[in-house]
């Protein structure tokens, strides 16, 4: 079996990784990098607008053999979630190679399609996972087992073949909700010797950051409903369905009505079922905005029935401003253009996603808009990745004869606790 990590062995984002036995050759994500050479953050907007011969030319799609152009085609891309930076250059692949993926994720990417200038996989090539049942594909045997991370439908991969056996984590975290998905890992790969891990290091480049776990962080998320005097805006990824879960949560401790746009009531309707998640918009204890981003759309493009299908729960902007402390409702930047005669008294708004983001130019007009109004923004949230220390220890419990670090700016930083690290370079092949 050789492994070949043609992105992501000393950065995050971007992850592709190509494993070959024999002829048989499947590749581990097709991820658009986050950062460039210099380390500085790319404009995902601007490179999801090119083209393949762009992308190529500006060295951003990996070269993979047959993957994008050409042939030999791989039999296979295996996607471990949703996030761009492992599925951004889907689109740009040979439209006949299979797609293996959770229906998570197949969900995910649909959302994404329809609401964030994103791509969803093909059906006709698109091929269901499910959490530990093994898909053979040439000689490979895969076996995906659900993990833990901040978008629904993420998967890990045990890949078996030539008698040789690794584990890819793809992007998972032990601070979660669902510690049993990881014991279930360790109970199967026990069952005999793990040839190599390859392992998520994101936190062995970044600081950890807020190290509360999700369970905490719905505590404290409902604390901000209970102390606030007006409108309580929730500012999330509408995939992320554990702070999903959150928001809903707060609203019914608090009575107040849960205010969904219109993406993440999709978001809810598509998967929120497989998620667990009980949802407000069915039992009348949530309702739907329609943002004025989206009404310029549907004027633009007419409307359809994705559209047309909240419109019975559909609310508008003065009921909300009229009784503001008795909503919850998502929020974004661009739906600062919704609050023209500004936002209501004592609006708080929590933030709970990266911190970095805060930085921006559109953060710094809501946090100017809201100061007017005697509002404010807290910041609630956890990462999505694993932290340093449970990286460690889900490591030492794998217990792989070698580990190869990705998505991560510090692989050297693994030889600190471990003597059997393989530091892989872009492009070159690792033999097991």
């Amino acid at each position: 079996m050789q492994i070949t990590i043609f992105r992501g062995s000393r950065e995050v984002g971007g992850s592709c990784i190509e494993i070959q036995s024999g002829s048989t050759r499947i590749i581990l994500d097709v991820g658009m990098p986050l950062f460039d050479e210099k380390g500085e953050p790319y404009d995902g907007f601007e490179l999801g607008r090119m083209t393949t011969e762009q992308l190529e030319a500006k060295g951003i799609t990996p070269k993979v053999l047959g993957l994008f152009s050409g042939a030999p085609q791989p039999d296979a891309i295996l996607l471990s979630h949703a996030h761009l930076d492992h599925v951004g250059l889907l689109k740009h692949t040979v439209d006949t190679i299979p797609v293996y993926a959770s229906t998570g994720t197949s969900k995910m990417m649909l959302v994404g399609e329809v609401f964030a200038n994103q791509a969803e996989i093909p059906r006709n090539r698109f091929r269901e996972l499910r959490s530990g049942v093994p898909e053979k594909i040439g000689v490979f045997t895969i076996t995906p087992f659900a993990v833990d991370h901040s978008i629904h439908g993420c998967l890990a991969f045990l890949i078996e073949a030539d008698g040789k056996r690794l584990l890819y984590t793809g992007d998972f975290r032990l601070h979660g909700n669902r510690a049993a998905d990881h014991q279930l890992i360790l109970s199967r790969i026990a069952e005999s010797n793990l040839d190599a891990l390859i392992v998520e290091g994101t936190h062995f480049g970044f600081d950890n950051g807020s190290e509360t776990s999700e369970p905490e962080l719905q505590s404290q998320i409902a604390s901000h409903a209970r102390e606030s005097q007006g409108l309580l805006l929730a500012s999330f990824s509408p995939q992320h369905f554990d702070r999903l879960r959150a928001f809903i949560h707060a609203a019914k401790e608090t009575e107040r009505t849960f205010v969904a746009d219109v993406y993440t009531a999709f978001a809810l309707q598509v998967a929120g079922h497989d998620a667990g998640i009980r949802d407000p918009l069915k039992g009348r204890g949530g309702r739907v905005y329609y943002p004025q981003s989206e009404l310029k759309k549907i004027q633009r493009r007419g409307s359809n029935k994705i559209y047309d299908r909240f419109r019975d729960i559909e609310i508008q902007l003065d009921e909300i401003t009229k009784a503001p402390e008795k909503h919850l409702m998502v929020f974004r930047p661009s739906m600062l253009e919704d609050f023209p005669n500004g936002f209501p008294e004592n609006t708080l708004c929590v933030y709970s996603t990266w911190q970095g983001y805060i930085e921006r130019s559109d953060w710094q007009r809501v946090q100017q808009a809201l100061a007017t109004t005697n509002g404010r923004i807290v910041h609630a949230h956890t990462s999505g990745h694993a932290l340093s220390s449970d990286i460690v220890a889900f490591t030492r419990a794998v217990n792989a004869k070698t580990v190869i670090p990705i998505h991560t700016f510090k692989p050297e930083k693994f030889s600190d606790y471990f003597s059997n690290v393989t530091l892989a370079t872009d492009g070159q092949p690792i033999k097991l």
